[in-house]
């Protein structure tokens, strides 16, 4: 049976890479789409008359008041990208994966319908249709990452190279912005998009289960259209499957009991209020942090480091809308160090007896502790008013942030109980979004009292950057204690 259905895991493992790829985390790109909106004179009613030379589009780029309106509505969308997840998590747990991923593709038509239909009269609706499409690409994640529950071993380097996908997607602006620029209008592109719903809906039917995909995965496990399986049936399966997850871990992390203890896994409130948790939310608060503000203030930047110059900001945005891509080869490098320290301590837990489950989140830390590094290298780059350093900040940003996102999936799915994966996943990113919305009055900040030095802001962020390696400390000396003492919570 593991034969014949493996052509077929393959198939969704594909297709699911292609969805991250193409859909996801298009987001992202909001610095080559900002760029064509301009060139379509979006917002620019609010310019005053003598912002530029000659008041056409190139002399309104430093037009202070447009400025805010992109960088407020980028600021909207990724925090509804974030903030959004934990509903949309809950939904998945809930109502399980072809509802979930129905929701996301009724978001994400409409998101991309909308801007096919907006021009610069109704550039308004944008405030609408962004946040929409940032909620569907997200459900588009959350329901893939469950994928690599298919290829056990494999696990953690599948959901970061999902991970990775996500944000590459970002290079769909770059593509949208080139047509562009070779006559393809802005419209044609998006009715393209919204035609390619066709597709997720088909994939849906076909290639995913209508449950979720149990872990471990049962000897006898099939999902789809053409699996013959009834929900009840899915249902049935992962709960022989969760059994199995608990007795293997009553097997290889024996505790000491005392009479009365329960060993089932913990509440999920308990999970919330711990302190493992509390620092994961600020580590990759502090870090998202730093990436939206940069993405959300790019164009602002490059304007103001190129002198105004239309053709090198465009070129530079180009550069980094290409490095974006490169993402999916960036993260599952980190995936993949993750699986492979994984079963290196816990083959040496065998041996010491130590527990199991803090042997495989101890993998995590070593990841944990080079994302901050990349965000850190990221951080001094991007503080610096050097325009042709930019490019070496552009490739720090997309590692750091390809790095950023697996490491926060995979170190969930270690550090917590898989059946509340959903509801934390979601609920990491909705806090984190909450000081997401940070970037833009610290855009405001930057734009009206430092009067467009953004020097004391970047150091106060390459501070708290600093702040960040604590949660890989912490988490590798809790897994020690835990190794030397199983009673150890």
């Amino acid at each position: 049976m593991q034969g014949r259905s493996l052509p077929f895991r393959v198939a969704t493992l594909v297709t699911g890479l292609l969805e991250c790829l193409g859909f996801a985390g298009v987001l992202f790109g909001w610095t080559s789409l900002v760029f064509v909106f301009k060139e379509q004179h979006y917002f620019e009613e609010l310019c005053e008359p003598d912002a530029g030379p000659l008041g056409n589009a190139t002399g309104l780029d430093d037009c202070r008041a447009r400025d805010e309106q992109f960088s407020l509505i980028f600021t909207l969308a990724s925090f509804m990208n974030n903030f959004m997840t934990f509903p949309t998590g809950y939904i998945f747990d809930r109502f399980q994966t072809t509802v979930a991923r129905l929701i996301a593709i009724f978001l994400y038509t409409s998101a991309t319908l909308t801007i096919a239909f907006t021009s610069a009269d109704s550039a308004v609706l944008l405030f609408l249709a962004m946040p929409m499409l940032a909620v569907g690409g997200i459900l588009f994640l959350i329901t893939n990452l469950q994928i690599g529950n298919l290829f056990g071993k494999h696990r953690s380097t599948i959901i970061t190279m999902y991970n990775g996908a996500f944000d590459s997607s970002s290079a769909v602006f770059l593509i949208i912005k080139l047509l562009y620029e070779q006559g393809i209008t802005i419209k044609a592109s998006f009715i393209f998009i919204s035609v390619c719903s066709v597709w997720h809906v088909g994939r849906t039917l076909l290639l995913m289960p209508r449950g979720h995909i149990p872990y471990p995965l049962p000897a006898d496990y099939r999902y789809g259209l053409c699996s013959g399986d009834s929900p009840q049936e899915e249902d049935k399966k992962a709960a022989e499957s969760k059994k199995l997850e608990l007795q293997s871990k009553e097997f290889i992390s024996p505790k000491k009991e005392t009479p009365g203890e329960q060993q089932a896994p913990g509440s999920f409130w308990s999970y919330v209020f711990s302190q493992r948790f509390t620092w994961h939310v600020v580590w990759l608060s502090v870090i998202q942090l730093w990436h939206y503000l940069f993405i959300g203030t790019l164009n602002s930047l490059l304007n103001n480091l190129a002198s105004k110059d239309s053709a090198l900001v465009s070129t530079y945005t180009n550069a980094f809308a290409v490095t974006q891509f490169f993402g999916v080869l960036c993260a599952p490098w980190n995936g993949l160090l993750m699986d492979r320290l994984k079963h290196k301590y816990q083959e040496e837990a065998k041996k010491t007896g130590a527990p199991a489950k803090a042997a495989a989140l101890r993998a995590a830390v070593p990841s944990l502790a080079l994302t901050s590094l990349l965000c850190l290298g990221f951080a001094v780059c991007a503080s610096m008013p050097v325009l042709p350093l930019q490019y070496a900040t552009f490739v720090l940003q997309v590692v750091s942030r390809s790095f950023l996102y697996g490491c926060n999936a995979a170190f969930l799915t270690l550090a917590f109980p898989s059946e509340h994966f959903g509801k934390l996943f979601g609920l990491v990113m909705a806090l984190s979004a909450v000081v997401s919305l940070l970037q833009f009055p610290l855009f405001t900040l930057i734009k009206g009292p430092l009067q467009g030095d953004p020097l004391y802001v970047n150091l106060i962020l390459v501070l708290l950057t600093l702040l960040t390696f604590v949660h890989p400390f912490l988490v590798d000396r809790q897994c020690q204690r835990k190794g030397k003492s199983p009673e150890v919570a």
